[in-house]
C-alpha cells in the first residue's frame, strides 16, 4: 500500500510518504510551519518526498488529506491539492477527521496501549475549542463525542479521558482544573498514515471531485467590538 498523507490544519505543515505495507512499509516524513508557508511550501515538499520513496503519484493506493476542522485557509489549501494530485493520477482521496488524527497521535505518543479514552481539542481561535471524544479498543476508533466548538471553560470530559491537542499553551489556565491529564499532539501526517488502511477498508475513499473540508464554524473572523467585547469579558 502506497500512500502520501498531508495535514495543514493547523500552524504546523506535516507530510508524509509510505511506501509498502505492514513491517515491511518505509515512510518519509515532514514536519515543519505552515500557516503563510503552505501556499508555497505543500507542493515541492510533496514531490521532495515522492522523489525520495520513488514513487509516481500514479503509483499511490489514495490520498490522505486532513479534512478539518481547523483553519479555514489550511483545510481549502489541503483539499485543493489533493484533489489536484488525485485527479491528476487517478487516484481515490482519503479526507480524514483532524481530530481523530489528534487522537491517533496521542496514542502513538503513549505507546500505543490496548485501550484509550481521549478528548482530541483544536485551537479554533476566537476563544474556542474544536472538541471530539474517541475510544480506542479492540484495535479499532470509536468516536464517542461528535466534534463542538466550545470556550474552554465549558469542556467537559470524564477524569479517566485524556485531554489531547494544541490549545494548552493558549487556554490552559481557563479548562476546568480537574481535566489534569493533557497531552499535546497535533493531526499529523504520519497519523493519517496509520488511519488510513481502516478508512480504506470502510470505504471512506471518494473521487477527487468529491472530496470536501469539514467546516464547523461558518464564522471565521470577529469584529473589532467582538474581540474588545470578549477582552473585556475575559478580564472581569
Amino acid at each position: 500500500m502506497n500512500l502520501l498523507a498531508f495535514d495543514t490544519s493547523t500552524e504546523r505543515m506535516s507530510i508524509a510518504v509510505q511506501r509498502g505495507s505492514g513491517d515491511a512499509a518505509a515512510r518519509w516524513l515532514h514536519d515543519g510551519a505552515g500557516g503563510a508557508l503552505t501556499s508555497t511550501h505543500l507542493i515541492p515538499e510533496i514531490q521532495r518526498l515522492m522523489a525520495q520513496a520513488g514513487l509516481a503519484f500514479g503509483d499511490l493506493s489514495a490520498i490522505a488529506f486532513g479534512a478539518g476542522p481547523g483553519s479555514f485557509t489550511g483545510l481549502r489549501t489541503a483539499c485543493s491539492v489533493a484533489q489536484g494530485l488525485a485527479f491528476g493520477a487517478a487516484v481515490p482521496v482519503l479526507p480524514a477527521d483532524t481530530l481523530l488524527a489528534v487522537a491517533q497521535q496521542a496514542h502513538h505518543q503513549l505507546g500505543q496501549p490496548a485501550r484509550l479514552r481521549v478528548m482530541a481539542l483544536l485551537d479554533a481561535r476566537m476563544d474556542e475549542m474544536y472538541a471530539a471524544s474517541y475510544l480506542y479498543e479492540s484495535d479499532q476508533w470509536l468516536c464517542t463525542k461528535v466534534c463542538s466548538l466550545i470556550p474552554p471553560e465549558n469542556l467537559v470530559a470524564d477524569p479517566d479521558q485524556v485531554l489531547a491537542g494544541n490549545v494548552f499553551a493558549v487556554y490552559g489556565t481557563r479548562l476546568p482544573a480537574h481535566l489534569h491529564q493533557r497531552l499535546d499532539a497535533w493531526p499529523t501526517a504520519q497519523a493519517l498514515l496509520h488511519l488510513a488502511p481502516a478508512l480504506l477498508a470502510s470505504g471512506a475513499a471518494v473521487r477527487a471531485e468529491d472530496a470536501l473540508p469539514t467546516y464547523i464554524r461558518d464564522k471565521v473572523a470577529q469584529t473589532t467590538q467582538e474581540r474588545q467585547l470578549n477582552a473585556l469579558v475575559r478580564s472581569v
